[in-house]
């Protein structure tokens, strides 16, 4: 009977964001495997114990990178962590964005002002702020040219609590078509879905905001899958080293789909969006618990 730990975040005294994790520790455990949720930062884990570590829903990492990172280090040499620890190293900070396009992979494309560099913004076009290091839409903002104040004055937040900024151009298409997660599980795409756009104009940087709106399942285009696949296939160590992984796509001024967010550390797996892929994702699971 293989052990597996679902590694989570400690909500408080709220509720769990992640809706998917005890419908997959239940699926696991009818499958015959040990399995759990612990929360990544519970120093009475005894992560050598499990034979998979599998990070689910840490969500709140990019608050404490250091710690995190050190965490996946740690674990990674007790056992088999997914996705493996030289893959979340790389895909935590996404300047990663940077070399996909340099392989040439569509991305959006990406500027960063790391702190003590000059804020120069963009003058003549709508543009987002976001940190390299983030989740749920986490320190991220849309601006016209003329917020430039407000916009300098994320900047200085961020700046001063270590982050580095990306600026990019605000792809108009996605209040159109929206924004796609193609799901690849076990080397294979699960699923997929769309949601609507998250930053709305005004929003402040710092205001929570509803990370997956209007959120509804999705048929891939030829064209989406080829960019996604592409994409894989830059990861360091290779597409067949991920257990799980998420493309996010935008639509280019030329309509066609560009690399938003490649997410290979915590991403939502949308289950309850589409419960039909939950016997796919328990295999794959248990087949990487050995």
């Amino acid at each position: 009977m293989p052990r597996i730990a679902l590694a989570t975040y400690d909500p408080g005294d709220r509720p769990s964001k992640d809706r998917d994790l005890p419908v997959l520790v239940d699926a696991l455990r009818e499958a015959g495997a040990d399995a759990e949720a612990r929360y990544w930062d519970d120093p009475a884990a005894d992560w050598a114990g499990y034979d998979l570590v599998l990070i689910r829903s840490t969500w709140d990492y990019s608050w404490r990178a250091a710690e995190f990172g050190a965490w996946v280090e740690r674990v990674g040499a007790l056992t088999r962590l997914a996705n493996p620890a030289a893959v979340v190293r790389w895909n935590s900070d996404k300047r990663y964005l940077g070399e996909l396009a340099a392989a040439g992979v569509p991305t959006v494309e990406t500027r960063y002002i790391a702190p003590g560099e000059p804020a120069e913004l963009p003058g003549g076009h709508e543009y987002v702020i976001k940190p390299t290091s983030g989740a749920g839409a986490r320190f991220a903002a849309r601006y016209t040219p003329d917020r430039h104040e407000t916009a300098v004055r994320q900047l200085a937040r961020m700046h001063a609590e270590g982050f580095t900024a990306m600026v990019q151009p605000y792809l108009r298409n996605i209040d159109v078509s929206g924004e796609r997660a193609l799901q690849f599980f076990g080397g294979r795409l699960l699923h997929a879905s769309r949601k609507g756009a998250v930053l709305a104009p005004g929003t402040p940087f710092d205001a929570d905001k509803v990370a997956h709106p209007d959120l509804e399942p999705w048929q891939p285009t030829d064209a989406e899958l080829a960019v996604a696949e592409k994409a894989l296939a830059c990861v360091p160590g290779g597409a067949p080293g991920l257990l799980y992984a998420r493309v996010d796509l935008v639509d280019g001024e030329d309509g066609r789909p560009r690399v938003m967010e490649l997410e290979l550390v915590e991403p939502n797996l949308f289950l309850f969006l589409h419960p039909a892929s939950l016997p796919r994702v328990t295999s794959a699971v248990l087949a990487a618990a050995g």
